[in-house]
């Protein structure tokens, strides 16, 4: 079976200029075929996003979206909090292989597209948690994409978000296309005001590092 970063990394790379989302598609229905593996499925809740839960004693009640929701374990750690959870992803063979996978689940798969959400959402919900996703999309869409995320933040609500970082001089020969400090910056562009910004080393590559980065919309 080919490296699953390595087929992952050439299906985005092939996707064409007017729909750049469409391999996610292919890469779950590969997935769920045998064909292929999601990279990203590491069998639990990122440890990042664990860590600032944790760190901050983060629980709900309240309610809560994961911004492409994979293979769920992001969207059932947060749940198990106590938050009232929505996640959706782009391709559907995702979110039906995750509905089966936590069977009984409280949390609300659906399909949807980042870059056209259900209007209903916008303002809606009190912890909003974006990993890696804006950086599997081309740079032109960044903007488009963080704009869509902070969307989704109620007044009051939190934004985190982790992503693999690079310099705004490193070149971006992606996919994925790691987010700039100025990127990051802009999920504060609009009424959010930033918590906390950081670079985090990972601890299997001490060359890369993870922007964990939160966000609060204030109230009023």
């Amino acid at each position: 079976m080919i490296d699953p970063d390595v087929y992952a990394r050439q299906l985005a790379a092939e996707s064409a200029p007017d729909d750049p989302t469409a391999w996610f598609e292919q890469l779950y229905a590969a997935a769920a075929d045998g064909k292929a593996q999601v990279p990203w499925d590491r069998g639990t809740a990122h440890p990042l996003l664990v860590d600032w839960v944790e760190n901050h004693q983060v629980t709900g009640p309240g309610s809560a979206m994961v911004v492409g929701a994979g293979p769920g374990f992001d969207a059932e750690y947060v749940s198990a909090r106590g938050f009232d959870t929505t996640a959706f992803d782009v391709s559907p063979t995702a979110i039906d292989s995750t509905r089966r996978r936590h069977l009984g689940s409280h949390v609300g798969y659906q399909v949807a597209d980042l870059l056209a959400l259900p209007s209903g959402w916008h303002g809606a919900f009190d912890l909003v948690i974006e990993t890696f996703t804006v950086q599997s999309l081309p740079i032109r869409l960044h903007t488009d994409a963080i704009d869509a995320v902070t969307s989704l933040v109620a007044p009051g609500g939190t934004l985190v978000v982790i992503a693999a970082g690079r310099a705004e001089t490193d070149s971006a020969d992606g996919p994925p296309w790691p987010l700039t400090r100025a990127e990051i910056d802009r999920f504060a562009a609009s009424t959010l005001e930033p918590d906390e910004i950081g670079l985090r080393p990972v601890p299997t590559n001490p060359d890369a590092h993870r922007w964990l980065a939160t966000f609060t919309r204030p109230r009023g």
